[in-house]
């Protein structure tokens, strides 16, 4: 039921303060009507007896609170989806902003979702190829995972987003791939390459970009995810495709919720974020999965630039809390010339040995990936050794060692933002490294795969 009221107290920031209402609902949208017809909006974050707390959409500048009234429309924020979403550029509250005439709806969405029942969830179990060695043959990204991107200011992970949105597909399915991309307080620049690299490459067909600005306001970075993931679930769950949604940047995300929890008065928890940073985040990354009986699925790769490259940090902690693994960017490759400076040591995808192997990859998936893995740390360490000691008091299988780990990153993880390898080169190319080192150091590797592929 429709109410409303003309006693708006106090406005305070984006936070503004309406007494003497009745049968008001958490998270409820609120239009507040001025005198000129001028209609502002918001949702309720708080209600105690007859007060109700709204958080405004956009600034409270010029709001005139004596001649204003509060509109309480019983309803949460709604989300219009259609399949023509698809190929869309929309803003961070769901607005076409390509210039586009607005979506006719096949039905409208509570952009705050439903969680999943754990007995319904899928076990998520096949691979989707990225086309990024890095990734597809020590990191396996698998169907329903949530698997994040650990960045550093600076580093081209705007880039490796993108390489991910346009060449990511499900192998041996007919079966139809959606990308949905939410890029959440970006600059204009950004959003630019992104919507014109998707263009450029045809990608824009199977895509639908939500694009949150710097410059909005922080309270539509609240939104912009839930919005990408409502149109997510309709595309998986409605229409039986499998979506891959890619959010950048999170750490965006929760300097809003900081700056809103501020606002409202707050006790702040670790580094001035909110104490329910944990279960907020947890309300987003939660929402990807399998469901049985369900052909679609959700697939998720947060991304998040951590502050002062701190990986204890809360945002990367948390996140890494609640997700399958993540994968790690490195200043350190960066500089090398290393593109995409993915450190695959640290790197981790808790899934990936679901989704290997004879019938999805290939039957050495397994063995090769790690022996690339520990021939890759004993270079290291062998590489540390020659800079502390000289490379003179290194025995001559260390220096092999070393000579793998130079062309492991050389050929395995560089490989450009505009190469698209299918597994069964990733795998070769891992193959081709191992020929470096002499066959009795192939320790993790079964003697019929050594036979079978070693000798090629």
């Amino acid at each position: 039921m429709i109410k409303e009221y003309k006693t708006i107290k106090e406005v305070v920031g984006p936070i503004m303060l309406v007494e003497g209402v009745e049968g008001v609902k958490y998270n409820e949208l609120v239009e507040v009507i001025q005198k000129n017809g001028e209609i502002r909006r918001g949702k309720v974050l708080e209600v105690n007896n007859d007060k109700a707390l709204v958080q405004l959409f956009e600034s409270a500048q010029g709001l005139q609170i004596s001649t204003s009234k509060a509109k309480f429309t019983g309803r949460s924020q709604e989300l219009a989806v259609s399949e023509d979403m698809l190929g869309r550029v929309f803003d961070g509250m769901g607005n076409p902003r390509d210039g586009g005439a607005p979506i006719i709806p096949e039905k409208t969405m509570d952009i705050n979702g439903e969680p999943i029942n754990p007995a319904a969830r899928d076990y998520p179990n096949e691979f989707i190829q990225t086309g990024i060695s890095a990734i597809d043959g020590l990191n396996t990204l698998v169907r329903g995972q949530k698997l994040p991107v650990f960045s550093m200011s600076g580093l081209p992970h705007a880039e490796l987003a993108a390489q991910i949105a346009r060449q990511a597909k499900v192998l041996k399915s007919d079966e139809k791939f959606a990308v949905v991309f939410a890029a959440v307080g970006i600059t204009y620049e950004e959003a630019e390459y992104f919507v014109s690299d998707f263009k450029k490459t045809g990608a824009i067909e199977r895509t639908v970009l939500f694009t949150n600005l710097a410059n909005d306001p922080a309270i539509e970075r609240i939104s912009t995810p839930r919005m990408a993931l409502t149109c997510a679930e309709y595309l998986a769950y409605d229409l039986g495709m499998h979506v891959l949604v890619i959010i950048t940047d999170i750490t965006n995300y929760c300097e809003a919720l900081r700056e809103i929890s501020a606002a409202r008065k707050e006790v702040p928890g670790r580094r001035g974020y909110p104490g329910y940073l944990y279960t907020d985040l947890a309300s987003l990354y939660e929402r990807a999965g399998r469901i049985k009986g369900k052909k679609g699925s959700i697939t998720q790769i947060p991304i998040l630039t951590m502050p002062e490259d701190d990986k204890t940090h809360p945002i990367p902690d948390l996140t890494g809390y609640i997700t399958e693994g993540q994968i790690i960017l490195s200043r350190e490759l960066y500089k090398k010339g290393v593109l995409p400076p993915i450190d695959v040591l640290p790197s981790l995808s808790r899934l990936k040995d679901k989704g290997i192997g004879e019938g999805k990859t290939r039957e050495d998936h397994a063995d090769t990936m790690n022996q690339l893995f520990a021939a890759y740390a004993r270079g290291k360490e062998s590489k540390e050794l020659a800079t502390i000691l000289g490379e003179a008091a290194l025995s001559e299988t260390d220096r092999i060692y070393a000579r793998f780990a130079e062309e492991f990153e050389k050929e395995y993880v560089s490989q450009g933002f505009n190469t698209n390898r299918n597994v069964e080169e990733t795998l070769n190319i891992g193959w081709k490294l191992l020929k470096i080192l002499p066959k009795s150091e192939l320790k993790r590797i079964k003697e019929k795969y050594i036979e079978k592929y070693f000798g090629e």
